[in-house]
């Protein structure tokens, strides 16, 4: 089961070079997988005939008892012969309907071939968890094929609107799913159904949000509205996940619960109810359609409230009524639909006004939507018809309820009967008054798919017995009958066949008085809910906009202050309610006075940070703030901490006087004195809330502290360092976790800056040319210009694009000095972690503060001199190292189980290397690549910015003055000189 299912992903992700390399004939092989699915599934029809079942079972989170379950068996088999079967047909009927200059073709083949591979895992998986996961897989194939033609502004709207109903939908279930797991005590479907939970509150809920889930899925009223729009989907689409898998999900839910859950008080009013309704409104609305592909679409909403109504009914014969008009509707629905794309191809409309003798110029396709139609009508031979005797039966010797239901479903069959005549009416007959419709010929090929269905109706309706074995061992998992109903075509005369007979009259005169019905229809009819679902979404944008504008008001002190007197007010809340201080130890105010003294420091340069008018006085107070609290983990001992957020802050401050270039030199926000008067106390108020905070939740701990059992753990493996291993071993998931958010984050801020592309490769010959670091101040008159004040010797390798006026010698010598032993420390500090303070996050740190050294020195040249990698590279690589090592751990059985090598090396001895410090390594590499990715968007891209900046005004500048300028001279620098400024000693004249 396993390897079908993954094969379906696998060739859906080779269709892109298939379908470049065939054309449309790449369908031929996409149709491997379902195919064999199909004949796999043949081979284990006697074993779930018979009651048997075939499982499959993998541990997913053993510690939630959640595990991939697969599970075989009648039900299951049925759902799997049709997903797999028609979808094999489909595909090989797609490489007659496109062509292989078809756009965005391959996209389209990969997507429609893993949903028939997340279809067939949603009805083999026996867990709620694994079955929700593939459900959404669904939704989601479901709405890129239905917005395939994303040019078109329809198709993208019903894309969104199938995927915001069935989404929606989804939640509920999924929160119903946890309901009903927790209820039960296990989340394996076989399992609750062979033992299911006393019926309560909490079951009656989960019941009614796992109905809101499937009946979405299955446009059930009120969801169907996201149905007939998705019919802008290419016609291969709509008979497959319209037809004979996607809406099926929902009914196969239905019937896979109702077993266990038909007795719920609420299941069968909310499943009848709203069953017959949809049957009844889908059909009446498909009597008055023009559109071929809406006359079905609507015909199979109808269709899917009486599946759904059979399925939910809770008693065997319904049960196996609704098995077998499963199999009718998908027979005849699919041929139908696929019937309509040859039509469509060969006449190039769908619109039954204008369609006129077509049956006679295209008299095999004419056959074969007869024959499906027939099915469909319920006519005799067919299979639809024998189905639809089952139905009958079953209701009429039913319950009160069910009484009511066999009314209605009578009156819808009625319906079905005269939209199915009208469909092959309009499609294929001479209309008077209407010109024959020209259509070019149809291919075997494409005509092959739809007649082998309607000839499986055709073939089934006489040999519906066949199948009966495998149908009622799914309905006997209900309470047994005391006259159990068994498939045949034919049960001699009865009330049954006389509703059938009753429907299908009822059927004719509805076509006859199409006209009188039509008008009739249009004239009562309802709002219809694709609008009234368009207001609904308007006027959901008109308040959240409202809301917006209400709330996000552009302040960042206004959104600060709104976030802390919403915590405060929680926390005094609780805090004066629960009195949690009764009994616990009285703070110290410090463990040595030295702590009193930082501590009261780090306070003083906060304060000081509300009285400054200046962003950059206001930088470095708060980072004093930040090198107080890693004065205090030293005081404390925690290098690994305060080593941390000495670099952190280094980095944080360098960040901020970059930005600070293009910004006011003064904060321009004009606060006044009442303002600032409210302020302050919140702050001070948060502040001391927050301590409150901490010393209660220090003071209730009741356990032993967990510091001596890790540090035993450490010790035990032959290290030393806590932190460290906690961030490695003991709490990998955490590291690897935040590493992504960190490098999600940093891709997120700096994809601001390069809005159009992310590279930053600047070509050779612009390294000798004008950059923002050769940006002066207007004429320095008595400095030497060119080479005739520069050093003997040029210490960094861009240091041709600086100014001499502006060069700090000292800098440039250090700087190149420093680097590589800055980065040798930082490798130092990435192996030594284990038994030293350090790390992969601070050794990335430190290897990116050298890279910030060489570009404060030489400007955003020297920078690609010295990183001539992508930061994203970093990124990457990190990500992949940490990942890759956590997946290693699978050999064992555990994500991130730790593995460790010893050996001995020529003149090094004794060495040992495990997999902790290849994660750690991979965190390095995050690290560093997010330091130099902000590093170039914050410094080298404003750089650039800049030096655009410059130009321009320089060039309107000499425009106005009516005078050239020699080429490479900036305002105020000499003929002929290559000026330039460092960062940080006033370059940028701005």
């Amino acid at each position: 089961m396993t390897a079908l299912i993954v094969c379906h992903f696998v060739l859906a992700a080779c269709a892109r070079p298939l379908v470049r390399a065939l054309g449309s004939r790449a369908f031929v092989i996409l149709a491997l997988p379902p195919a064999a699915t199909t004949v796999w599934a043949a081979t284990q029809w006697n074993t779930t005939a018979s009651g048997g079942s075939v499982t499959w079972s993998w541990p997913w989170m053993p510690a939630y008892d959640v595990t991939v379950e697969l599970r075989l068996d009648a039900l299951a088999e049925l759902m799997v012969l049709l997903a797999a079967g028609i979808g094999t047909l489909v595909l090989l009927y797609c490489a007659s309907y496109f062509t292989g200059r078809t756009p965005q073709l391959a996209g389209f083949a990969g997507n429609l071939l893993a949903f028939a591979g997340a279809m067939l895992a949603l009805v083999l998986a026996d867990d709620l968890i694994s079955l929700y996961v593939f459900w959404e897989l669904t939704t989601v194939f479901s709405y890129l094929l239905i917005g395939y033609d994303s040019e078109q502004k329809h198709s993208r709207r019903s894309a969104l609107q199938a995927l915001i109903v069935t989404t929606l939908g989804g939640l509920a279930m999924f929160v119903g799913f946890l309901l009903l797991g927790q209820t039960a005590g296990t989340y394996r479907i076989s399992a609750i159904l062979a033992d299911p939970p006393p019926t309560g509150p909490a079951v009656s809920i989960a019941v009614l949000l796992i109905l809101c889930g499937a009946l979405s899925k299955s446009a059930i009223w009120p969801f169907s509205l996201w149905l007939p729009n998705a019919m802008a989907a290419p016609t291969p689409v709509s008979a497959y996940l319209h037809a004979a898998a996607m809406v099926k999900a929902g009914v196969y839910l239905v019937a896979r619960l109702a077993p266990a859950f038909a007795d719920v008080p609420v299941w069968r009013p909310v499943v009848i109810v709203l069953g017959a309704a949809t049957m009844l409104l889908g059909g009446w609305r498909a009597l008055r359609l023009n559109d071929l592909k809406l006359v079905l679409a609507y015909g199979t909403v109808s269709q899917l409230g009486f599946l759904t109504l059979l399925a939910g009914a809770g008693t065997r014969d319904t049960a196996l009524a609704a098995a077998a008009m499963i199999l009718g509707h998908a027979c005849f629905k699919a041929p139908l639909f696929l019937v309509t794309g040859i039509v469509d191809h060969a006449a190039g409309t769908r619109d039954l006004r204008r369609l006129s003798g077509v049956g006679r110029a295209l008299p095999h396709v004419c056959a074969v939507a007869v024959l499906a139609a027939a099915s469909m009508a319920a006519l005799p031979p067919l299979l639809g018809f024998a189905a639809k005797e089952a139905a009958f039966e079953a209701l009429l010797h039913g319950s009160t309820a069910d009484h009511w239901a066999l009314g209605l479903t009578v009156a819808g069959s009625a319906l079905t009967v005269a939209y199915t005549v009208r469909f092959v009416w309009g499609a294929f007959a001479r209309k008077p008054g209407v010109e024959d419709t020209p259509v070019h010929r149809v291919g075997p090929a494409f005509l092959a798919p739809p007649a082998l269905l309607a000839l499986c109706g055709l073939v089934l309706g006489p040999g519906v017995e066949w199948t009966d074995r495998l149908l009622s061992a799914y309905a006997d998992a209900f309470p047994p009958s005391p006259y159990p109903y068994h498939l045949a075509l034919w049960h001699g005369f009865g009330t049954a066949l006389l509703l059938s007979a009753v429907a299908t009259a009822g059927g004719a005169v509805l076509f006859m008085g199409r006209t009188t019905v039509t008008r009739i229809s249009r004239r009562i009819a309802w709002p219809t809910a694709d609008s009234v679902f368009g207001h609904l979404l308007l006027g959901l944008e008109r308040f959240s906009l409202q809301l917006t504008g209400f709330v996000q008001r552009g302040s960042l002190s206004v959104y600060l202050a709104t976030t802390l007197l919403v915590m405060l007010a929680g926390q005094l809340t609780v805090l004066g309610v629960d009195r949690p201080w009764h009994g616990a130890a009285a703070p110290r105010l410090w463990d040595v006075p030295l702590q009193g003294a930082v501590a009261a420091l780090t306070c003083a340069a906060a304060l000081l940070c509300l009285t400054v008018s200046r962003r950059m006085k206001a930088v470095v107070l708060a980072g004093l703030t930040g090198y107080g609290a890693a004065l205090l983990f030293v005081v404390q001992g925690g290098p690994d901490l305060a080593l941390t957020q000495f670099c952190v802050e280094t980095v944080s401050m360098i960040v901020f006087v970059l930005v600070l270039r293009r910004m006011p030199v003064h904060f321009q926000e004009s606060v006044s004195t009442w303002r600032r008067a409210v302020r302050i106390p919140v702050a001070l108020a948060a502040a001391a809330t927050l301590g409150v905070v901490v010393w209660v939740a220090a003071a209730a701990r009741t356990a032993d502290p967990a510091g001596a059992a890790m540090v035993e753990e450490v010790s035990h493996h032959g290290l030393k360092d806590v932190v460290a291993t906690i961030l490695v071993d003991l709490r990998a998931w955490d590291t690897m976790g935040e590493s992504a958010v960190l490098a999600a984050a940093a891709i997120g801020v700096t994809s601001l800056i390069y809005l159009h592309r992310r590279t930053e490769e600047p070509p050779r010959e612009e390294i000798r040319g004008r950059t923002a670091w050769s940006v002066t101040s207007p004429g320095l008159t008595g400095l030497p210009h060119g080479d005739e004040g520069a050093p003997e010797r040029g210490w960094l390798a861009a240091g041709s694009t600086l100014a001499p006026e502006h060069r700090s010698i000292v800098f440039e010598v250090v700087a190149r000095l420093l680097f590589h032993p800055v980065l040798v420390l930082s490798v130092y500090l990435l192996f030594c972690a284990e038994n030293m303070p350090g790390g992969g996050f601070v050794a990335g740190l430190v290897a990116g503060l050298a890279l910030i050294t060489r570009y404060l020195a030489g400007g955003r040249f020297e920078l690609a001199e010295a990183a001539p990698l992508q930061p994203g590279l970093f990124t990457g690589l990190g990500l992949f190292v940490s990942t890759g090592v956590a997946l290693l751990g699978l050999a064992d059985g555990t994500v991130l189980h730790a593995w460790t090598h010893h050996g001995r090396l020529p003149l090094i001895g004794e060495y040992h290397i495990g997999t902790p410090v290849l994660f750690d390594f991979g965190v390095y590499l995050l690290v560093l690549g997010v330091v130099l990715d902000i590093v170039r968007a914050l410094g080298a891209r404003i750089d650039r910015q800049i030096e655009r900046a410059v130009i321009e005004k320089a060039a309107a500048r000499t425009a106005a003055a009516g005078t050239g300028a020699p080429p490479g001279t900036l305002p105020g620098a000499a003929p002929g000189t290559t000026p330039g400024a460092a960062p940080g000693t006033g370059g940028v004249a701005e």
